[in-house]
């Protein structure tokens, strides 16, 4: 009998989560979330149950435990849980003891996630790691910040400016994602508009690495519940989101591939990181590569499945078959580690939108020498009219969002 999955999340990465599992039991899954979104609200795969309030004081875990107790489970009999966002897994994490007698999950410790999560405990907690970052100035939103001193510390524009706290940050509307800021006059106005929004956590303000959305690159391990990584997979992107809430989203990357040469020795590096640390579960390094040093620079490292860790189960490894084999069975290799160097295009946009805006002639040829383009929300088995026309809609969209911002 397979494993009871409960999801939670109705975003993208819900989505194919709850793709994955039907492609192995060709059977709807359970998924809860604060808010309901196409992307899982038209869909014939999923149960979709909304609780507004599903953060805020006892009602996670009281609401996980409601649901476990209605399922009727078996004596040792377990769900498995997987989180979609920063907020639902640093939320699992935190409630492990309470969420345990009910679930399975591969998450780390809530101290060891908080580390990753949290920017600016990221770069001082591992800033002796070896991993390479950008330059970085650490600024406060509590009043004692002092944009002199941010000045002096960057000599070259432009710069970046992202929030430390994302969980929190994301939470105030009106904000872009992240900033990039060509002079002196936006550093100022756009550090005094996160303060006036409300934000009083840190912002991370960093150099900008030259080059455009093909220098970034998507890494994203599987590490088992011993702790130890157990498959690995390394992209090149071709375009990330460019509107002002969306940048850093990736909608087009290459598995397999970059143009800069296949970085073996990066891999293993960070593989041995993630070991060093006792990290588990899905990890996804963000990563730039700079041609100044040569060397790829990284942003950060999200403690989940990335937005576009659908990849992974285009290469031949499903994301939920990996948990359960691994968390239910123990069928994964204590000692077998893979790089996954499938040859693989995945997009969510249309084919038009590759053609126009990815910049690259070099990844352009290997996206056509390669040929099939995986496109996670286009699934055979769950495209009802609603849902065709709601994707229809957004590759419009698409086109219409790429020609009107740029990054």
């Amino acid at each position: 009998m397979e494993p009871k999955v409960l999801i939670v999340g109705t975003d993208i990465n819900a989505y194919y989560m709850a793709r994955c599992y039907h492609e192995i039991y060709h059977k709807k899954v359970d998924l809860i979330g604060r808010v309901a979104m196409s992307f899982t609200s038209l869909s014939t795969i999923t149960n979709v149950n909304i609780i507004p309030n599903l953060i805020e004081g006892d009602t996670f875990v009281n609401s996980l435990i409601e649901y476990a107790e209605k399922q009727n489970l078996n004596k040792d009999e377990k769900i498995l849980l997987i989180g979609t966002n920063d907020c639902y897994v640093s939320l699992i994490a935190e409630n492990k003891d309470a969420l345990s007698q009910y679930y399975v999950f591969n998450y780390s410790s809530k101290k060891l996630m908080d580390t990753l999560l949290v920017k600016e405990t990221f770069y001082d907690v591992y800033k002796d790691s070896g991993l390479d970052f950008p330059c970085t100035y650490i600024y406060p939103c509590d009043g004692s910040g002092s944009i002199e001193s941010v000045k002096a510390h960057f000599q070259n524009y432009p710069l970046i400016i992202k929030p430390s706290d994302g969980v929190t940050y994301h939470e105030i509307d009106g904000l872009a994602k992240v900033y990039k800021l060509y002079d002196e006059q936006q550093l100022e106005d756009t550090i005094k508009k996160i303060e006036n929004a409300g934000y009083k956590g840190n912002l991370i303000i960093q150099e900008f690495i030259p080059g455009d959305d093909t220098a970034l690159h998507d890494c994203l391990f599987y590490c088992g519940k011993d702790k130890k990584a157990k498959l690995a997979t390394f992209a090149q992107i071709g375009l990330q989101e460019h509107t002002p809430t969306g940048i850093g989203n990736c909608t087009v990357l290459v598995n397999g591939y970059s143009e800069y040469g296949y970085p073996e020795e990066l891999i293993y590096k960070l593989k041995d990181f993630l070991e060093s640390i006792g990290y588990q579960g899905f990890a996804e390094f963000d990563l730039k590569y700079d041609i100044r040093d040569k060397k790829y620079k990284v942003f950060e490292v999200n403690p989940r499945q990335s937005r576009s860790g659908y990849y992974f189960c285009a290469c031949g490894h499903n994301l939920v078959k990996l948990l359960i084999d691994d968390l239910f069975y123990n069928s994964l290799d204590n000692n077998k580690f893979e790089l996954v160097k499938n040859n693989v295009v995945l997009s969510f946009v249309p084919k038009s939108v590759i053609k126009k805006y990815v910049t690259s002639d070099n990844l352009k040829a290997e996206i056509n020498r390669i040929g099939n383009i995986v496109r996670p929300l286009r699934y055979a088995e769950d495209m009802p009219f609603s849902r065709r026309k709601y994707l229809f809609m957004r590759d419009r969209n698409y086109v219409k969002k790429y020609r009107k911002y740029t990054f």
